[in-house]
């Protein structure tokens, strides 16, 4: 078995910026957002100077340069970020876990949805620096060397960007240090980023606009969010922005073959489903998705009200065997807390049905997990549940049929796959 590495896959870079240092020097702005940088981590007391010795892992540094935008492409400041080289450190050394807290995007949209529906105020922080309880030593960053200790090292304090366990000391729901905060009370919610703001440097961002890629509009009660930016970027990278639209994302009766069509002679700049040798068919295909983002490019998703007591449903499918090459189905399902979508997902099945009923089963098996984690979850959050939960498939026979027809030979290898489904039927939870 091969892996990606091998075949020379790896995953693009998101900023393509150089980061080389001395060119970005010459650059006022550049310079400033260096100097920001340094004053900040000084402020937050992140390193202190202190003699090299032999007994130390010394870890190397590096400054990466990115330009934040607004939602609407125009430029919000330069940032320069100081990171570590992490791949410097020692396991069991430097760190002993790696873990960073990262919200999931269902979580995203629950809270816009619970906002919208309790009239929430919703806020965006930001927090510089804000990462340590291992002992690391880091080299001291170029253009910044300290003159009265030129040949110390900087003992962390607190982590960096770049370190194994740089995000592992965060105690919130956040994505890394994007933080969404949302309170009834406005008053409690500003006593809350100040109290969080005394114990980190947080910049506020305001009221929530954009976060992780994804534009937020408030409309008369409702919250729309959409990714205009980020297919717009994608548009202007592929050469598509005055292509025609396409009005279906997949033409009809299409089946992708790992046999296909020709070899991509550069297959550098198309590698998503067909990895190790995407052909020319796959590149129309993935063509064809980017022409119909073209033609939905200002659709999105938007949250309602909802009454007092929500109700989760959720809507399952699969199709049966139409993988050319592996014959494995595809499992598929919505997941809606009154109207508002909050989760969702097409996968292909890890095993190969041996019935169309075996590959209902598998998705229907699926949809109960993902409504059994989201349960909990709004269980944590005090958000009251209309039960049973509404779990729609396609399957040709009646739900009463579970407890009693495994027995048969054509269906008794599905018990195991639909035990979890079977619970929750028979304790009213489904």
């Amino acid at each position: 078995m091969r892996t990606r590495l091998q075949d020379g896959i790896q995953k693009p870079k998101l900023h393509t910026l150089s980061n080389i240092l001395f060119p970005a020097t010459k650059h006022t702005e550049w310079r400033h957002a260096m100097t920001e940088e340094i004053n900040a981590l000084l402020k937050n007391h992140t390193w202190s100077w202190v003699p090299s010795s032999l007994s130390q892992n010394l870890v190397g540094c590096k400054w990466v340069f990115r330009i934040k935008r607004h939602s609407n492409g125009s430029i919000e400041h330069y940032k320069s970020r100081l990171v570590a080289k992490g791949f410097h450190q020692r396991p069991g050394i430097d760190y002993a876990e790696t873990f960073s807290p990262v919200v999931k995007p269902a979580i995203i949209r629950i809270v816009l949805s619970l906002a919208v529906s309790h009239g929430w105020s919703l806020h965006q922080l930001d927090v510089k620096n804000a990462f340590l309880q291992e002992d690391v030593y880091m080299a001291q960053p170029l253009g910044f060397i300290d003159p009265i200790h030129p040949s110390y090292v900087c003992k962390l304090h607190k982590a960096l960007y770049g370190l194994k366990q740089a995000s592992h000391t965060v105690f919130l729901l956040l994505y890394v240090d994007d933080i969404v905060v949302a309170g009834s009370d406005s008053t409690h919610l500003q006593q809350f980023i100040s109290l969080l703001g005394g114990h980190f440097d947080i910049k506020d961002l305001g009221p929530l606009s954009y976060f992780l890629g994804l534009q937020v509009l408030h409309k008369y009660g409702t919250l729309h969010i959409n990714q205009l930016k980020y297919a717009h970027d994608l548009l202007h990278k592929a050469n598509l922005l005055n292509s025609k639209p396409a009005s279906t994302p997949l033409a009809a009766k299409v089946l992708l073959s790992i046999s296909d069509g020709a070899l991509i002679s550069n297959p550098t700049e198309y590698r998503e489903l067909f990895m190790s040798a995407p052909r020319t068919s796959h590149l129309v295909a993935s063509k064809r998705i980017l022409r119909y983002i073209k033609g939905t490019i200002d659709l999105g998703l938007t949250f309602t009200p909802q009454t007092a007591a929500a109700s989760l449903s959720a809507y399952s499918d699969a199709d049966w065997a139409r993988c050319p090459n592996s014959r494995r189905s595809t499992t598929g399902y919505v997941i809606t807390l009154g109207t508002n979508l909050i989760s969702w997902c097409s996968k292909k099945q890890l095993t190969v049905s041996r019935s169309s009923t075996e590959s209902e089963y598998c998705a229907l098996s699926h949809a109960c997990a993902e409504t059994t984690w989201l349960c909990s979850l709004l269980h944590e959050l005090c958000v009251r549940l209309r039960f049973p939960v509404q779990l729609f498939v396609t399957i040709s026979v009646p739900c009463t049929w579970l407890p009693i027809q495994f027995s048969m030979p054509a269906t008794r290898h599905i018990e195991l796959t639909i035990t979890l489904s079977m619970k929750r039927w028979l304790l009213e939870v489904i």
